[in-house]
């Protein structure tokens, strides 16, 4: 019997994240745990993948420990096929050019709203973030693969505030409100892995990760969970995966 890997919370995120990419694709990554998806997908199983980053970077490819903190990190032009204004590389979202968004949030909800703005009232929060920059272009104009811990206080019934539109109010609201395209493909956390009901559009369990019960998700969840009769359990991460993961990674900024 083989001897199952060892491996922290954050490294099977990046992992499984990295899984949802295919080859071929052009994906607008934000910093962190997407950026280094993205580059572990790039790595393993899409070479052809085109990274985008918001600060004007096209086609980046990102270098063993050299993973930059900010998408305006002059790290991200080396070897890049092309750099832009911030607001050129925001139109490629608008005509159509890019196939897959790539980001975290503070809070997400059962519709698939982001938001990254503040936590509480909004004339008196308790907590300030850093806000949209280029989120709710991104959002507004992909498919979304979202990766972030899977805590009950950021998974909510209602955002605090959307910042990047997921499905809305769901059904057929996001259309309703002027985004006929796009909406939330993918969420990934260390628990499990969810897509959205195609009516709907309510969060549901796609796939359940080692050694995690439904009521351990549930749980974990402010608001309830669609589950679709047999949950699948996702393949847990592999020594290529892992060593490639920590090559790229090497002091463990994004997966301790």
């Amino acid at each position: 019997m083989t001897k199952p890997h060892k491996y922290t919370a954050s490294e099977l995120l990046a992992i499984l994240a990295a899984r949802q990419l295919k080859d071929g694709q052009v994906v607008f990554a934000g910093v962190g745990v997407p950026l280094l998806a993205a580059t572990l997908a790039q790595r393993l199983h899409c070479p052809g993948l085109t990274i985008l980053f918001e600060g004007g970077v096209i086609g980046a490819f990102v270098e063993p420990g050299q993973l930059p903190p900010s998408t305006n990190d002059q790290r991200c032009t080396k070897r890049a096929n092309m750099v832009l204004g911030s607001a050129e590389v925001l139109l490629l979202l608008q005509r159509g050019y890019v196939d897959v968004g790539f980001m975290g949030g503070a809070q997400i909800d059962q519709y698939g709203n982001l938001n990254s703005s503040f936590i509480g009232d909004p004339d008196h929060p308790k907590t300030r973030l850093p806000g949209t920059g280029g989120g709710n272009d991104i959002s507004s104009l992909t498919n979304m693969i979202v990766a972030m811990k899977h805590e009950k206080r950021r998974f909510v019934e209602k955002v605090d505030f959307i910042t990047s539109p997921g499905f809305i109010r769901g059904n057929n609201t996001r259309a309703e409100s002027g985004l006929p395209q796009g909406g939330m493909f993918r969420v990934v956390t260390e628990l499990a892995i969810f897509s959205f009901d195609d009516v709907t559009k309510r969060m549901k369990v796609l796939a359940l990760n080692p050694g995690v019960t439904r009521e351990e998700v549930q749980d974990n969840t402010g608001f309830d969970l669609v589950f679709n009769g047999q949950t699948s359990v996702t393949e847990p991460p592999t020594e290529r995966e892992l060593s490639t993961l920590r090559m790229l990674d090497p002091d463990r900024l994004f997966t301790a």
